[in-house]
């Protein structure tokens, strides 16, 4: 009975990793989509969310259906709920990256992005990139030097944010109202990425130490 789970929880797991991969493969896609304002990149992300939020929805139900036959205790406890807690936070990710995608789509065939802010949001797309590589290591390896990586790149990413909100508001801006709106929300998309991202790596972290570190992590 042990075994089977034992099993179960590495079925979970292995589900979880299943799900950052796809959220790895999504905000890559988005982002070239939304730089390059590729209009079928962008139709190909916003499709493939609805694999997302299948395989969420299995693993919860999965994670559920542990919870009550078997009434883990102590560790085996916190890895199952941190699951419920992860893949919500890993399917946000994704929801994230479809709505990237859906401003490129929308914008099409023009970018989304004045000439401007180019660099900054190419920053925020290549931090955001490497955060979700690096939950998907952090699943996979509880590596947690992996979790640091993970908590300076968000940290850049609010300063960035911060400066996309800074350049909206100088009297330099001659924007248009709709791009106004079209920069503060993908700044808004890109910045609360990093913020899930943060949230997976605080409960890998949590589950493998047993310990709660809030302190220079974002809120979830």
């Amino acid at each position: 009975m042990r075994k089977v789970f034992q099993a179960e929880l590495h079925q979970v797991g292995a589900e979880l990793i299943d799900i950052s991969t796809l959220v790895v493969e999504a905000i890559d896609k988005s982002t070239r989509a939304f730089q390059n304002a590729d209009v079928e990149l962008a139709q190909d992300v916003i499709a493939a969310d609805a694999r997302i939020d299948f395989l969420q929805n299995g693993l919860d139900e999965r994670a559920i259906d542990i919870l009550a036959r078997q009434g883990p205790v102590a560790s085996d406890l916190r890895m199952i709920v941190g699951a419920l807690r992860m893949s919500a936070s890993l399917e946000r990710m994704g929801d994230l990256a479809r709505h990237v995608a859906q401003l490129a789509r929308l914008r099409y065939p023009a970018t989304v992005i004045p000439e401007t802010l180019t660099d900054t949001f190419n920053e925020l797309a290549t931090l955001d990139i490497g955060i979700a590589q690096k939950v998907t290591d952090l699943l996979e390896t509880r590596e947690l030097t992996l979790v640091t990586d993970i908590q300076f790149a968000n940290a850049r990413i609010n300063e960035l944010h911060r400066s996309v909100f800074a350049a909206i508001a100088a009297p330099s801006w001659q924007q248009s109202p709709a791009t106004t709106v079209d920069v503060t929300l993908a700044s808004r998309y890109f910045e609360r990425f990093g913020d899930h991202g943060v949230s997976v790596a605080r409960k890998v972290s949590y589950l493998v130490t047993g310990q709660w570190h809030p302190e220079g992590f974002d809120n979830d």
